[in-house]
Order: C-alpha cells, then structure tokens, then sequence
C-alpha cells in the first residue's frame, strides 16, 4: 500500500483529499504546515507528497528545497489556489512531479497521483538495478597491483583516451573496461561489449558495423551493428587480438574519421563512440608475425592498463573468496558459509592459471561439496588440485 503525506494548512482540503486518496486504498498521513510535514518526510517513508504553496511558517516550495537535500525522494504533487504557469514551472525545476490548482479536479488529481507513483517505482527500480549492477562489478582487492589499476582507472575514466587492457584470461579485463565507463561522462549511454573471439571472421564486420538488407544471402532485413548501438556510449572490444585484418582495417578507418559503413551499404554514417579494448595476446608480437596492425595498436592504446595475474596478488583471495561465498549464498538462497584461515592459506598457494574465474569457480564446488565451515581437507578433496 502506497504511503502518501498531505501537507496544507487548511484543515478542509486535508480532510478532502484523505477521504478521496483513502478510498483508492492508499495509506495518508497529514501535517499543517510546511515545517510539521518537513519533519514527517524526515521520521518516515513516503512515496508521495502532496504539498501546499502558500503556507505559513514554511511554503511548498522551502519544503522541496528542502527535501532536495535528504536521501529520502518521494515523489511531490504541488497544489495551490493561487498558483500561476511561473509557480508551476519553478516548482517542476525543483523536482515536482507536477502542480495541480485548487479546488482539484477528482479525476485528474487521481491520474496525477498514479502516474507519480509509477515514476516513483521505477525511480527505486532503477537505484536497485544499478546498486546490483555496480556490486556485479565491484573491483575486489586492496593490493598494490590492484590498487595501481584502480587509481589508473580513477584517471583515465572522465577522459575520452581510448584504453587497451592486456591481461590473461580471467583476470577481470571487462571489469576493468564496465568501470572505465561507470566513471566517464558516458556512463549513462550504452555499453556494448563485443568477444572479437567468439564470432567467425566472416561475420565480424557485420556484428560490427551492421549491414544492409540483402548483402548476402541471410540478410533478410537492414541491422545495425555495434558501433550505431553504441553510440554516444561506450564499445568494448574484447579479445581484439583475435580479430581479422580486414575488420581490424575497418575500426582503424572508424576511429579516424568517426564513421563507419554497413556491409553491403555505401552510406557513411558518423558515430560517437568510445573504444576500449582487451587482449590476452601480446600485440607487439601479433604485428612482428602480420597477425595485428601496427597503425591499429597505436590508435587503440592511448592507454594501456595492464591487469595483474591472480599469482601476481594473492594477498586478495582471502577478500575475493569471502565475496563469492556471499554472492553464491544469496544466489542459492542459503546461509553463507564460512571458511578456514588454513584452508585460506591454501587457497593461496595454488597457481590459479584460470584466475579469478577459476577460483570462483572452485569456491562454488567448495559451498556445494564442502562442509558447513569449509576445510583444508574439503580443499584437498575437491579443489581439484
């Protein structure tokens, strides 16, 4: 039941609007003036306000500025008699949902208050999303080699300097790359991640650049492709040392004049995009053997971040290894588990060739297989080493 506040200094229009709102179910509360309904917001969650202008004490819109300033953001719904397009305008810019005069019209104040309670829904679906979204990401690890990553990131992200990350598998590269572009003024436009690795040569031009109905035989209709959907964000080229050389030649010419052609199509179209990309290979060596562009190389690292071995960083696999238990608790819906200094120890002295993909992998055999506080001897057993 959505929880709605009144606040207005006449007692009939509260009394009014609690017996209309009380109807469709909603739960009121009701404060006099704007100070009294300031601390109510303060001591409790509403998901609506509906707020007077012109009141004693403190008006609607003091209220607002006000309530700008808290974590807490219901939704507000200004009302007023003597209300004017100025007052409305100003009250929007502030952060109103909307202005509705007195006296109010039933069927518009009822449609007002549903629509600012959608909003409101999905304003903390948003949060919730992106909340999950950032903890999916989060960089674990308080070692140098992590550290200097981070503080590298802090740097680079608000640029716009393209970014090489070089690191071997499993070591987080597309982290690295999700976190450059959470910190850039970008961070609200797509991320389109593309695995250079995992599409036949064939068809990378098309995923990359989309083509035009009829330009070879599966072509049923025009599709547009990584770069035009990531437009005005950020594209993530991942494992770029895997890509052909006829594509590698195409994102060259993109990244130079900021435009791209669709396969099949004679159209430039001009694209904004950020270029990140990852590799597990060592590019100096693909361009020695003819495997890489030398002109590519040099356009793509404007920066190179250089991501650390989890050998390279053990210090972090007792925090690594508490996050994943968490994570695997909450995703099966069970006690976390607990883990043995010891058996931490151990943990540390493998060689995790796989990473931080492999150890996470290994954790969640230990939650399954293992006992409730997991052991050196279930590590023996069933770390598969």
């Amino acid at each position: 039941m959505a929880k709605l506040l009144i606040i207005d200094d006449e007692r009939v229009i509260r009394s009014t609007l609690r017996e209309i709102l009380e109807y469709e179910n909603y739960q009121i509360s009701e404060a006099q003036d704007g100070q009294e309904g300031l601390k109510k917001i303060q001591e409790e969650d509403f998901d609506l306000v509906l707020c007077d202008i012109k009141m004693p004490k403190m008006d609607g819109i003091e209220v607002l500025d006000a309530v700008a300033k808290l974590e807490k953001q219901p939704q507000f719904i200004m009302i007023s008699a003597h209300g004017t397009i100025e007052t409305a305008v100003e009250a929007t810019k502030k952060g109103a949902f909307d202005f509705i005069p007195k006296p109010p019209d039933l069927n518009r104040l009822l449609l007002t208050v549903r629509n600012a309670l959608d909003k409101k829904t999905l304003v903390t679906e948003t949060k919730v999303l992106k909340k999950k979204l950032s903890k999916k990401f989060d960089m674990i690890g308080e070692s140098a080699a992590i550290v200097e990553v981070k503080e590298t990131i802090e740097k680079v992200a608000p640029t716009e300097a393209r970014v090489l990350i070089n690191g071997p598998n499993g070591t987080g590269k597309e982290l690295v790359a999700h976190w450059l572009h959470q910190k850039s003024a970008r961070s609200a436009a797509p991320f389109i991640a593309v695995n250079c690795a995992a599409i036949p040569s064939e068809l990378i031009e098309s995923e990359l650049f989309g083509h035009e109905k009829g330009a070879f035989t599966s072509a049923n209709k025009q599709r547009q492709g990584k770069f035009e959907q990531a437009h005005g964000g950020t594209l993530f080229l991942d494992e770029i040392g895997d890509m052909s050389l006829s594509a590698q030649a195409k994102v060259l010419r993109a990244l130079q004049e900021h435009k791209i052609t669709r396969v099949g199509g004679d159209k430039d179209i001009k694209v904004d995009v950020r270029v990140l990309a990852a590799t597990n290979k060592d590019l100096r060596k693909e361009i020695q053997e003819g495997n890489f562009r030398e002109d590519l190389y040099h356009r793509l690292s404007v920066i190179v971040i250089q991501v650390p071995a989890l050998k390279e960083r053990t210090e972090d696999i007792p925090l690594l290894v508490d996050k994943f238990l968490a994570d695997i608790a909450a995703e099966q819906g069970a006690p976390k588990k607990s883990i043995q200094q010891a058996a931490l120890k151990t943990l540390q002295g493998f060689e995790w060739t796989g990473n931080i993909r492999e150890l996470r992998n290994v954790v969640e055999r230990l939650v399954i297989l293992g006992q409730k506080e997991i052991t050196v001897e279930d590590i023996k057993k069933y770390a598969g080493y």
